[in-house]
């Protein structure tokens, strides 16, 4: 395995600690709509909520559309 750069060490270390973060402030919400507007605010992609989601990225896709319908 090749020796990672510092600065790839420091944003893998930075992704794992926004998506531990991430998972942690929503981890007592039910509605994946809500889930998903909080973690916008974390400035997350699509790939990272799904992931702390545990759905698929056209689900938090979805989820946006019927935030925006709601609003």
């Amino acid at each position: 395995m090749a020796a990672k750069s510092k600065n790839g060490a420091e944003t893998q270390r930075l992704n794992i600690e926004t998506l531990m973060l991430g998972y942690l402030c929503v981890k007592d919400i039910d509605n994946l709509i809500e889930k998903v507007n909080v973690l916008d605010r974390f400035g997350l992609e699509d790939a990272d909520i799904a992931t702390i989601c545990n759905c698929a990225i056209q689900s938090i896709r979805n989820s946006r559309q019927k935030a925006k319908r709601r609003d």
